[in-house]
């Protein structure tokens, strides 16, 4: 049974991962800032549920008492506003909590003992493939995340370790819907014509499921992807 580790496990995207990864019979632990939470998302899975905050570096070496095969980096979040108008306390935020979030948890995985056949797993975005209006600070955090999969990958392939990131656009998620919210205010439009315009640059044309983002995620962590490393699969309906 292997040893499973998804960070932001509390909701959302982060919370898909973790029950699918139960559901296939992986010890699952989940971390996070909010118990209750995490309590939601290991109602009836068996998971083990960790408070922990990823920009504080004692909390996550907490996390790794044992080594896990499989480390998942989804913890995140997202802010918009001009980038004329962002403070240095939001651009630092923002950085913390996306770049180096990722990096301590990656850092502590391998420093626990990762053996062959491990796999690090960063939840990015399609922010990290491409530049938007409104956004720079996040897109700035997760270009790095996308720099920090591509040179750890390097890095461990040697030991049979891969790296990888999965790159959605707009998930069905309270994070999107905060999203939503932003651009409803900022255009004085509804919230119904605010998702459509952001589903819109989708060529499928609706938001993404986060069961479609887990499956990826699945994938890269099952024998099969082996061989794929340092990638960064856009889970986009081709938008990039």
């Amino acid at each position: 049974m292997r040893r499973i580790l998804v960070t932001g496990g509390g909701s959302g995207i982060g919370r898909m991962i973790a029950q699918d990864f139960a559901r296939a019979g992986d010890a699952v632990t989940i971390a996070g800032r909010r118990i209750e939470a995490l309590e939601e998302t290991a109602d009836g899975f068996d998971m083990t549920t960790r408070r922990a905050d990823v920009t504080k570096e004692g909390d996550v070496a907490a996390l790794f008492d044992a080594p896990f095969d499989v480390v998942v980096a989804n913890a995140g979040a997202g802010a918009g506003k001009p980038f004329r108008d962002v403070t240095l306390d939001e651009w630092t935020a923002q950085i913390d909590v996306n770049l180096t979030g990722t990096f301590l948890v990656f850092r502590e995985a391998l420093r626990a003992g990762m053996g062959e056949g491990g796999r690090l797993i960063a939840v990015a975005s399609t922010a990290s493939l491409m530049g938007q209006s409104g956004i720079a600070a996040y897109a700035s955090a997760k270009h790095g995340v996308l720099g920090l999969v591509r040179s750890v990958a390097q890095e461990v392939a040697r030991e049979g370790i891969t790296c990888n990131a999965v790159c959605p656009y707009y998930v069905d998620t309270p994070l999107t819907e905060r999203g939503v919210t932003n651009v409803s205010k900022s255009r004085d439009i509804s919230m119904d014509e605010a998702r459509a315009i952001i589903a819109k640059r989708n060529p499928i044309g609706r938001l993404i499921a986060p069961e479609e983002v887990s499956s990826a995620v699945l994938y890269l962590a099952s024998p099969g992807a082996a061989m794929v490393n340092g990638h960064a699969l856009s889970i986009s309906g081709g938008m990039i």
